[in-house]
Parts: structure tokens; C-alpha cells; sequence
């Protein structure tokens, strides 16, 4: 993992948003690795996944783990680690990650993907319910949302917030205007925290404070009072108070199962499964 990012760091963030993206179908079961087959088909396919990268890197990680160990470390396994890494060489913290995780043999069905990963508009209620199918507080939810301390947004997903229909009338006007900039057609990225883009730490929470996160499902996090408010005026106060509740939380996402009576294995290769 330390190879990969030292030669291309854009690989730390990408996956860890992989492995957001895996535990919030199915559980952590790295289906989000598989491939389309005329059988079935991938979820990298389906729009909310088409940004993700990263693939690579945990394919070179199993092929590794493959000579010196075959059979024994599951794909999930590798995308939980991987994402422990990715955290710790940002400067984020570090965690026991629990190991044992099962690959399942099939992806998701399109649908399914489309409708359990939290959109960019999603407002507070609408996210407090995506995260509570995954058993995760709002706590949880708060803590996990600060991985967009680092990275990297598509324009298309916040074009809304800076140019139309979920602009936020106290939003900072110097970070609208700085965000219209960098979002003049569908190739335009912004950093999600232009202060300490690949610095994993406690501005994101800061940035909501001022009214300047990137997403409207950002800034939904902060600015409706009560203890959601708390939370975010906590962890932008004290960034090691988030780095705790951070790597709690990291680990309860981590164990989220697939469902019961999903099919599953250590596959060899993580793009396809065992014997196909």
C-alpha cells in the first residue's frame, strides 16, 4: 500500500472510499471487485461507482498475498486493510482491524447498488437512515463522513450546491465563487478540503462551521442545531476526539456481514470468483 500511494497518493483516498462503497451493499464482502459476466452484472457499472478507483492496488495486494499465502486472505480482508493504510499514511489514525471476512460470489443487483449508497443531495434524515441500515449511529455517521478531509469530488455532484437547485443561501460567496471555477464543465474536480487536501484531519469539520463543505450532503451535517451540531462543532475542536470516533467507527462499518445465506469464499483473483 505504502508503494502505491508514495507513487500515485490520489490511491490512499480512493481506497478508502472503495471500501465505503463495498460495506454499504451487501456488507463488507468486496463485491464491489467483481467484474460483469454474461451472467451478471458488476457493480462498478452502476453510476454512484463509475468515479471509484483504486482497483489496481488491492488487485496487486492479493496477487502478493496469493504467492506467499494462497487461499487464505479474503479480498475483503484486503480492501479492510488496505483502507487502515490508506488512513495511517495520511496522517489519520490507526486501528486492530478485525480479519475473517468472507468474498461473496455475486455482485448486487443495480438497483440494489443505485439505492443503498448515500447520495450527494441527500439532506440529514435521509442520511441518518441510509447509515442506521448499517447499524451505524449518528455518531457514526458523523465520524465516518470526515474521510471527505481528503480527496476529491466530481463537479456533477456539486454543481447543485454552487450553481442551483441545493444551494445553501448562507454558504460561504467566496468558496461559491472558487467552486464555480473549478466546476465549469463535467471533467471539473474540487478538493474536499482545499486547506489540507491529502491531510487526514479535522478541517472538514471546520469547513462546515463556515459554511464551506463541498456537498449539500456535507454541509447537511451542521447548521440545524441539537446534537448533530455538537458533534461537529466537537470533532472540529478537538481533531483526536474525531480520530477516536473515527477508527470506532471504521471498525464497526468493517464487520457489517453480507446477508445471510449469501454465497461466499476466499477467492484467488478479487475480479472474478472461485471456479468460474
Amino acid at each position: 500500500m505504502a508503494s502505491s500511494v508514495a507513487a500515485q497518493p490520489r490511491m490512499a483516498p480512493a481506497v478508502l472510499r472503495l471500501f465505503f462503497h463495498d460495506c454499504f451493499i451487501n456488507g463488507c464482502d468486496a463485491s464491489i471487485l467483481l467484474d460483469a459476466t454474461p451472467f451478471s452484472c458488476s457493480e462498478k457499472d452502476v453510476e454512484p461507482n463509475a468515479s471509484l478507483i483504486g482497483y489496481t492496488v488491492i488487485d496487486d495486494i492479493k496477487s502478493a498475498l496469493e504467492h506467499d499465502c494462497p487461499a487464505t486472505v479474503s479480498c475483503a480482508d484486503v480492501i479492510a486493510l488496505a483502507s487502515h493504510d490508506a488512513v495511517a499514511l495520511l496522517g489519520g489514525p490507526t486501528w486492530s482491524v478485525p480479519l475473517g471476512r468472507k468474498d461473496s460470489r455475486l455482485a448486487a443487483s443495480p438497483e440494489s447498488t443505485e439505492n443503498g449508497l448515500p447520495s450527494p443531495h441527500d439532506d440529514l434524515g435521509e442520511l441518518v437512515t441510509m447509515f442506521s441500515k448499517l447499524n451505524l449511529n449518528a455518531r457514526d455517521m458523523t465520524a465516518l463522513s470526515g474521510a471527505h478531509t481528503v480527496g476529491m469530488a466530481n463537479c456533477m455532484h456539486y454543481s447543485d450546491r454552487v450553481y442551483g437547485t441545493d444551494r445553501d443561501e448562507e454558504i460561504d460567496p467566496s468558496f461559491t465563487q472558487t467552486m464555480q471555477q473549478t466546476c465549469q464543465g463535467p471533467s471539473g474536480k474540487a478538493s474536499f478540503d482545499v486547506q489540507t487536501p491529502m491531510g487526514f484531519d479535522n478541517a472538514y469539520y471546520k469547513n462546515l462551521i463556515a459554511r464551506r463543505g463541498l456537498l449539500s450532503s456535507d454541509q447537511t451535517l451542521y447548521g440545524g442545531g441539537g446534537l448533530q451540531d455538537n458533534l461537529v462543532e466537537m470533532y472540529s475542536a478537538d481533531g483526536e476526539a474525531f480520530a477516536r470516533d473515527f477508527a470506532k467507527a471504521m471498525v464497526k462499518m468493517g464487520n457489517v456481514p453480507p446477508p445471510m445465506g449469501m454465497p461466499v469464499e476466499v477467492r484467488l483473483k478479487c475480479s472474478m470468483a472461485n471456479n468460474y
